[in-house]
């Protein structure tokens, strides 16, 4: 299909006059791409949404753009840009081995990509390159999120030496990206550790003051696979308290990262609003007996209660065993009251017909059960017995993501054809700006077990019921397999491709 500046102002042109008509469509389209529904719409706005659809961070950078590199690769462009910038990398690959030179004379590009010379020579040109946002980010913030150490390791002195330069020309080692909810800031310190896994640039970035308590990076290095970035951010000075770090451990039932932690001065009961109690994580997020007693020995309160729940009813009503035992050979309150004994036995497989529940008489932990148990690859037959009790199906969670939603992030296709079965909302768009598929297409990317995963099932099964195809996702789907699989549907369905930038 042939792209052009007209042709993106008539998809401005026809969204607007969607959005005018109330098209559901439309209106998704807004809020993944404005976080809001103006109403009326600007053709300002609009050529805004098409501008972000197309991969640009504004309608005047992709007219600069195109003006000054031609469609087709300016296109090419945006798409290797937000590839580097997701650490889509299978994909930046894909599109240097067919244009080469493409991050030739943009600088963010050639950032992220450690091509030292290049850098070096923007910069004895125009020294105030240094610091001057680029695509929306200041430079060494291309530089932390990019993920081309894994494709080049053999790169790493470039990447630092044009981290050197960057701080030389009055670079910031604390500066941030805004993070996706409003005053939310993500640190170049958590892009290099927690999104890039980039230990030495994290190295470099600490050894010239990087702040270790920056909120964000302690808690995802937990989520890494390995060790070396909690080690060092502690080693730093990194102070757990405050951070979920300690249960963001836990859900990977790292025994070694909970220790490190512990050590470190973690607490084991975290006071605060909306702190949850390690116990009671521990339950619902199947640890182990050895879990528990690691809390209990530092000083966690088997009595405490969350919500009104103590940790060993969490347990029980969750299924897990291991801790419920445990908890109770250490003295726990073992009562449990009826709403949480009938939830017991449906995470234990006894059916109660005839039994009911009224969900909106339960706290939280005990009504978002459905949307919690959907962490792990859950038995489907458990969930029914809880929809038989009563408990909602399709209610989102505290970020406006649905069980359907979260099914299909996690890349479990059996769970999410029963939550199918139930008529959820597809339509429904969750704080993030997301629908199911694209819901699907970023868990495909990002999910921590999506290697074991079937995010392409998901896929299916969403295309399946009508779910929508954006056109945009045939070529930004960053995972091979799921690009692979949407372009071949919307070759055997292009009535179900949507169109978003292109018209």
């Amino acid at each position: 299909m042939s792209l052009s500046l007209d042709s993106l102002r008539r998809a401005a042109r026809a969204l607007q006059s969607a959005h005018a008509a109330d098209d559901p469509q439309a209106r998704r389209r807004l809020l993944s791409a404005l976080g809001t529904v103006p109403n009326p719409l600007k053709h300002a706005d609009a050529l805004h949404v098409i501008a972000r659809e197309t991969g640009f961070p504004s309608w005047p950078r992709l007219k600069r753009s195109v003006e000054r590199e031609g469609m087709d690769r300016a296109a090419a462009q945006a798409r290797l840009g937000t590839a580097l910038r997701h650490g889509q990398t299978q994909m930046a690959e894909e599109l240097l081995s067919e244009w080469p030179d493409l991050a030739r004379g943009r600088l963010e590009l050639e950032i992220a990509l450690y091509d030292l010379g290049a850098v070096e020579a923007a910069l004895a040109a125009d020294p105030g390159a240094a610091t001057r946002p680029l695509d929306g980010w200041r430079p060494i913030c291309h530089l932390a999120f990019s993920r081309w150490i894994h494709v080049h390791p053999d790169r790493a002195e470039a990447m630092l030496a044009i981290a050197a330069r960057l701080v030389a020309g009055g670079a910031d080692v604390n500066d941030a990206i805004p993070g996706p909810g409003a005053g939310e800031r993500l640190p170049v310190l958590y892009g290099a550790i927690g999104h890039a896994d980039n230990m030495a640039l994290g190295r470099w970035l600490l050894a010239r003051g990087a702040d270790p308590n920056d909120g964000e990076s302690l808690y995802h290095a937990t989520e890494l696979g390995h060790r070396q970035g909690l080690r060092m951010l502690l080693e730093a000075g990194a102070d757990p308290r405050g951070t979920n770090a300690l249960l963001r451990a836990m859900d990977f039932g790292d025994h070694a990262a909970v220790a490190l932690l512990l050590a470190h001065g973690a607490r084991a009961d975290e006071d605060g609003a909306g702190a949850v109690p390690a116990l009671h994580h521990a339950a619902r997020r199947m640890c182990d007996r050895a879990m528990v007693e690691a809390l209990l020995d530092a000083g966690a309160d088997p009595a405490r209660r969350w919500q009104g729940v103590t940790a060993y009813a969490l347990a029980r009503v969750h299924g897990n065993g291991a801790v419920a035992r445990a908890l109770a050979d250490r003295g726990a309150d073992r009562s449990l009251t009826e709403a949480e004994a009938l939830l017991a036995s449906a995470a234990e497989g006894r059916p109660q017909p005839g039994r009911w529940l009224d969900p909106a008489r339960l706290p939280d932990c005990y009504r978002n059960l459905v949307r919690e148990l959907l962490v792990r690859d859950v038995d489907v037959g458990h969930l029914q017995r809880l929809a038989a009790l009563g408990l909602e199906t399709d209610r989102p969670d505290a970020q406006g993501v649905t069980p359907v939603q979260i099914a299909g992030w996690e890349g479990l296709p059996h769970v999410m054809a029963w939550l199918l079965t139930t008529r959820p909302d597809l339509s429904h768009v969750n704080g993030y700006g997301g629908t199911l598929l694209t819901t699907i297409i970023h868990g495909s990317e990002n999910a921590p077990d999506r290697a074991a995963r079937d995010h392409v099932g998901c896929a299916r099964l969403a295309l399946e019921h009508g779910v929508a195809l954006p056109r945009a996702a045939l070529s930004r789907a960053g995972a091979r397999e799921m690009r692979a699989f949407l372009n071949g549907w919307a070759t055997r369905h292009p009535g179900a491709v949507v169109d978003d930038a292109i018209r």
